[in-house]
């Protein structure tokens, strides 16, 4: 394969991956590292690295726009990141003492269950009054619903909320996925927010998370110009676009089908490849 060809193949698998972590809140991890590994046959450490990029990327790209439009929750974003910053520091440390098999393996099974948990029922507005902590740190917020009409909700279970981003920032140097997954999960059932608010605040805090995974990579040398290149330039104009997908959408219903189907099948994938040792 040549230089050419194995660029052209990262810029448009980066760029659906950014438009399916801009839509998700997922940061588009779950499709370039199995793109990067599973097709083109990277190492996986490297593709973590190029991943970590691209998540930094995807934030960058569609979180000025749901921060515009009023969605994101920028107080709960910045009180939760303080979690997800000590989480991934831990898991890029530790990375490298565990084999690539079990990485693949964890990668899988935590996306399957972030896939079953998207598609539990709940309420699409959940208009809670926030809890006593919650009211305190002034956690709580609106959102416009796609018809100008503003919608006010509350949030619950703080700590519990808080003690998941440890471990969604911990998953996250440890599989570079951005853990923007188990952060919606953890906000939009956990702390019973909307999950429009959850995917946008997860898009505004998942570059946080990545960045301070990204400097224990690129120090160890796990972050190639020539694969993160490509991928930043796709995943940032796939972010963009959706973005602008997602700020004009009323009903989340069909981004969660979306996001279980596809990371589903990946992690199926990884997972495979894992136990029969191929990655």
């Amino acid at each position: 394969m040549s230089v050419l060809v194995f660029t052209i193949i990262i810029l448009v698998g980066a760029y659906f991956a950014g438009l399916l972590g801009s839509l998700t809140g997922l940061g588009g991890g779950v499709v370039i590292i199995p793109l990067l590994t599973l097709v083109l046959g990277v190492d996986i450490y490297y593709a973590i690295g190029a991943s970590l990029v691209s998540v930094i990327a995807t934030s960058s790209g569609s979180a000025a726009a749901y921060v515009k439009e009023g969605i994101t929750n920028i107080r709960l974003g910045m009180f939760l990141e303080i979690a997800t910053t000590i989480g991934a520091l831990f898991g890029a440390l530790i990375a490298v003492y565990i084999p690539v098999q079990y990485i693949a393996i964890l990668f899988g099974v935590i996306l399957i269950f972030s896939a079953l948990m998207s598609l539990r029922k709940k309420a699409e507005n959940i208009l809670t009054e926030p809890t006593y902590l919650a009211a305190k740190l002034k956690l709580y917020g609106s959102y416009p619903d796609g018809n100008g009409v503003q919608v006010n909700y509350g949030v619950t279970r703080v700590s519990g909320g808080f003690f998941m981003m440890l471990f969604a920032g911990t998953i996250s140097g440890l599989l570079g996925i951005g853990s923007g997954a188990l952060k919606v999960l953890a906000m939009d059932t956990i702390m019973r927010i909307p999950f429009k608010v959850s995917t946008t605040t997860s898009n505004f805090m998942i570059g946080v998370t990545a960045a301070a995974s990204a400097v224990v990579y690129l120090q160890r040398g796990y972050i190639d110009p020539g694969i993160a290149m490509p991928v930043v330039i796709g995943v940032l104009f796939g972010a963009i676009t959706g973005s602008k997908i997602l700020v004009h959408t009323k009903s989340s219903r069909w981004l969660r089908w979306v996001f279980a189907i596809v990371v589903t099948f990946l992690a199926s994938q990884m997972i495979y490849n894992g136990i029969t040792g191929k990655i």
